[in-house]
């Protein structure tokens, strides 16, 4: 039997999730399609951050001039799998352009301009869902371990405060002061006062599924087409036509881009992470120590260390030596930890540039892409939900797309 619905949400995530809860509050009906549960996979297991501070791309003119041995050097915090790498070559020369000083520079602007509301936005989300009580608001660390880091990390706080970020400079002992179970440092740390995380994701991600008020249809989406002015979506036992469709399915939009007729260059950052139970919390806020490429995220009943970045598709099998690399930079922090509790590896979508895919597709607006944001989904979820809203009522975007835009490609 085939269904039919106004609008149809592929992925529910929490850019699904967050665009369902805007629309559906406006009165419009939605579906939800994820064969997952919703909230699960990268939504659930990020560093829990709202980071309006993480202006700069994963490419820029020092990760470009350290490509080579930041890829083949399996203990960086940029690593590929080496299995992967014939099919992710047109990716990297794409990225390895993006990471020019010009095109990094507009890039961050871009970002920046994304975020410039995230926070005011998930303050608003949580509130709506009655979640507020999972915010917190006690800024986040970047932690420079040595000296010469701390100095040569300077030019990159004055960028980001051109870029009207809030950020204060610490030394060591400011540091110790704030964060006193961390092991003491050499170099200090970047505070960045007006960043905000979730206690817990999960929980979030739960009240999130509450609050929309669209079914959920548990189906893979294999196949996606425009018939006769509505957009018809099949897998496996579903078979819908939706007047609007909303690509959110993060990783594995690609595909469903490209049967519409968009070639869209994304590719998959596997990221990890390792979690301690423990009763007290040994942190008060995320920490990043910047040359291991991890945060260290205080939640409830745990500590999280999530992070690192590896270029590997999405079939390979999780990285027992990344997981230890996250185990061994976390002792390396606190050296009396014991051992972790649990393990997990995700998806993140990437593009080149950083820079999500907000955008009608480029033969209609009957099928709008939401996916891509790397690093900074959680964050971006509200921002995102807001500008596809503006999207699907055809009403002036409140940011200019131009950045997002499908065409940029």
């Amino acid at each position: 039997m085939t269904l039919s619905t106004d609008i149809a949400i592929v992925g529910a995530g929490v850019i699904g999730m967050a665009i369902a809860e805007r629309l559906t509050a406006e009165g419009r009906e939605v579906l939800l399609i994820d064969p997952n549960p919703p909230g699960s996979g990268a939504s659930y297991g990020n560093a829990g951050t709202i980071a309006d501070y993480a202006v700069q791309p994963v490419g820029t003119p020092d990760v470009l001039k350290n490509l080579p041995s930041l890829l083949f050097d399996r203990d960086s915090p940029l690593a590929i799998r080496q299995a992967a790498l014939p099919s992710l070559v047109p990716w990297l020369l794409r990225f390895a352009r993006q990471s020019l000083p010009s095109a990094a520079q507009r890039n961050a602007r871009a970002i920046a301009g994304l975020l410039s509301d995230a926070g005011s936005l998930w303050a608003d989300l949580a509130e709506r869902i009655g979640a507020a009580e999972l915010i917190q608001h006690r800024g986040c660390l970047y932690i420079y371990e040595k000296k010469s880091d701390f100095d040569a990390a300077a030019r990159d706080m004055d960028f980001r405060k051109s870029l009207g970020i809030a950020v204060e400079r610490l030394g060591p002992a400011e540091l110790q002061g704030l964060e006193p179970n961390l092991k003491p440092v050499l170099g200090g740390a970047a505070y960045f006062p007006k960043a905000m995380f979730l206690s817990d994701p999960v929980r979030m991600m739960a009240a999130l599924n509450a609050a929309h008020r669209a079914q959920h249809l548990m189906h893979r989406v294999e196949t996606i087409h425009r018939d006769g002015g509505d957009v018809i979506l099949r897998g496996y036992g579903l078979d819908l036509r939706a007047k609007t469709a909303i690509i959110a399915t993060g990783a594995h939009s690609r595909h469903l881009a490209r049967q519409l007729g968009d070639r869209i260059p994304l590719d998959t950052e596997r990221g990890y992470h390792v979690e301690w139970d423990m009763p007290e919390p040994l942190l008060s806020r995320p920490c990043c120590p910047t040359t291991r490429g991890f945060y260290l995220c205080p939640m409830e009943g745990r500590l999280r260390v999530a992070g690192t970045v590896e270029l590997g598709g999405l079939h390979l099998p999780p990285s027992p030596h990344r997981v230890a690399k996250l185990i061994e930079g976390a002792r390396a922090m606190f050296p009396h930890l014991g051992e972790p509790s649990r393990s997990w590896m995700g998806f993140r979508p990437s593009l080149p540039d950083s820079l999500p895919v907000i955008s009608a597709s480029s033969h209609g607006n009957d099928v709008i892409y939401a996916f891509g944001h790397g690093h900074i989904g959680l964050t971006l979820a509200p921002v995102t939900a807001a500008l596809v809203t503006d999207l699907v009522f055809r009403r002036p975007p409140r940011r200019d797309l131009s950045a997002t835009r499908v065409g940029r490609f």
